[in-house]
This record gives structure tokens, C-alpha cells and sequence, in this order.
């Protein structure tokens, strides 16, 4: 197969699988009934179930146990494995207590912010510069969410939450490089055991908000939760590693986008002229901040051409 076919091949995975998580808030909606704890429970669990499927149906089985093995046979890399699942599962929660109460508007402000939140913490913790362009792009959000802040009355955790937990959760898979087979499993695997624990809590008790037996609809989500979790996952390793970083850079902004969508116009959440001026304020960020990277990109690659 040609280099062009495995761009073209990689944008379409890749802008399937924003898609699929900017989509994801009319999924999630379908829980409301069930509490988002409960909701996270499920999600953890049948992921987990849906990954060990996976490897069976792909013969890779055997090498992940491996894998994961040689994993916990490492502190370190034990430490930061266990770590990362824990905040991506309150990546998790957050995204569905969101989307549940009504602020899926908000959640779309964390996955704008997110890049510029990668930003920071690669300041802080890889000793990263930035540039003067990125600077100026951070201020724009900066002075965005202030706004938003002064609006509500109140800080925009949630979206704060979202945008923290998956910028540390990536930034500790960037320094732990493992497979996404292996790491979407390893990571339900650490989780599912007080999943499961509250699963049975709920159960037993009768804590559960939700009747499955009267809503066989409901049951079929919470089922398919698993598949909702990875295939946007599978799609984007699938994607990445056939197009450039800038072009991911430009795609992530798809799924925020769709999630603003749904919430202003089929959530039908309040959106009025403050917030819309705020979400300006952080879009004119990222205009530049995107505008720097590719430019710094493009640079490079120039530089690398003439030194052949």
C-alpha cells in the first residue's frame, strides 16, 4: 500500500475516532437514570471484558499476559501504569457526571483546553520552553476562563477536571510507552476489581437508581459501554501512526466541536453571549497556538531538507 493511501487510511481512523468521543455526550445520555459512579462501574467492566474478547479473537492473548507481567515486575513502571488508570477513570467519571448534570457545554471547554494544558505541564515536567506565540495562546485561555469563572459564579471544575486528568494521563503514557491493546487492558484490569466490588454493593443493597429489567434498552447501553470505550481508542493508535503530529493537532479539535454542538443545540443547554465570548477568547488561543505549531513544524522539517 502507497504512503498517500496510509495518510488517507490514518486521517479517517483518526477523525472516526473523534467522532466517536465528540458523539459520545448522546451515549451517555441514554445512563442518566443510573448514576454516573455506577454508570463508570459498568464502562470499567465491560471494557475490560471487550479487550480480553479482542486479544482472544487476535491471537494476542498470550503476549499481553506477557506483557503486563513484565509490567509489574517493574516499580516504577507498575506505579505509573496503576496511575494512569486511575486518572483516566476519573477522566471517565467526570465526562459522565457531565454529561448527566446538564454541562456538556463545559465538558467541551476541557477538550479545548486540553492542548494548551499539555502545554503547561510539559513546562513543568519535561522542562519544555515555550514560545513566545504559545505564551500569548496560553493568556487567551487564560483570560477565557476567567470569564466563564465570572459567569457561572463558580470555578468550571468540571471542565478543568477533564482537561488535568487526561493531559497527566497522557502525559505518564508518553513516558511509559506500551501498546494500546495492552495498556486500555492493563488499565480495566487495575480498575475492575472495585468495580466489581461496588457493582455487588449496589446490587445487593439496593442502591442501584436504575431497573434494567424494565428498561431492557438501558441494559443493552450499559453493555455496550465497553465497545463505546475502546473502538475510538483501537481507531486512533490505528490512525496516529500513519499521519503526522500536526495533522492530529488540527482533528482534536473535532470532538470538543461536536460536543458543543449537542449541547447548545440538542441538549439545548444555555449558551448565552458571556459564554459564547469566552469560548472565543480560548478558540483565538488555540488559532494561535496551532498556527505556531505547524509553522515550527514545517521549520524543522525545512531545516532537516537542506541538511540532506
Amino acid at each position: 500500500m502507497g504512503n498517500q493511501q496510509q495518510v488517507v487510511l490514518g486521517v479517517i481512523g483518526s477523525l472516526l475516532a473523534y467522532f466517536i468521543w465528540g458523539l459520545l455526550p448522546l451515549y451517555w445520555k441514554l445512563t442518566e437514570e443510573v448514576g454516573a459512579l455506577e454508570t463508570l462501574a459498568h464502562r470499567v467492566v465491560w471494557a475490560l471484558l471487550f479487550m480480553l474478547i479482542l486479544l482472544i479473537i487476535t491471537r494476542q492473548l498470550q503476549a499481553t499476559t506477557k506483557e503486563i507481567r513484565l509490567i509489574f515486575k517493574k516499580r516504577k513502571t507498575a506505579i505509573a501504569i496503576t496511575a494512569a488508570a486511575v486518572f483516566i477513570s476519573i477522566n471517565w467519571f467526570v465526562f459522565i457526571f457531565a454529561v448527566n448534570s446538564d454541562r456538556v457545554i463545559e465538558a467541551s471547554l476541557g477538550y479545548y483546553i486540553n492542548p494548551l494544558m499539555n502545554v503547561l505541564l510539559a513546562t513543568v515536567f519535561l522542562k519544555e520552553k515555550l514560545s513566545r506565540n504559545e505564551i500569548i495562546a496560553v493568556a487567551f485561555a487564560f483570560v477565557g476562563v476567567v470569564i466563564m469563572t465570572v459567569y457561572y459564579g463558580y470555578f468550571p471544575w468540571a471542565a478543568f477536571v477533564l482537561a488535568l486528568s487526561f493531559c497527566i494521563y497522557g502525559l505518564i503514557k508518553k513516558l511509559v510507552p506500551i501498546g494500546v491493546l495492552t495498556g486500555l487492558t492493563i488499565e480495566t484490569l487495575l480498575v475492575a476489581p472495585f468495580a466489581l466490588i461496588y457493582l455487588f454493593y449496589v446490587y445487593t443493597f439496593g442502591e442501584s437508581t436504575a431497573s434494567y429489567t424494565q428498561s431492557p434498552t438501558l441494559a443493552l447501553v450499559l453493555l455496550g459501554s465497553g465497545i463505546a470505550t475502546a473502538l475510538p481508542l483501537l481507531l486512533f493508535a490505528y490512525g496516529a501512526k500513519r499521519i503526522t503530529f500536526s495533522v492530529i493537532g488540527i482533528l482534536q479539535y473535532v470532538a470538543p466541536t461536536l460536543m458543543l454542538i449537542i449541547g447548545v443545540f440538542i441538549f439545548q443547554e444555555p449558551f448565552s453571549s458571556v459564554q459564547f465570548m469566552s469560548f472565543v477568547m480560548i478558540w483565538l488561543g488555540l488559532l494561535i497556538f496551532t498556527t505556531s505549531r505547524m509553522q515550527s513544524t514545517l521549520r524543522l522539517r525545512k531545516q532537516h531538507a537542506e541538511s540532506l
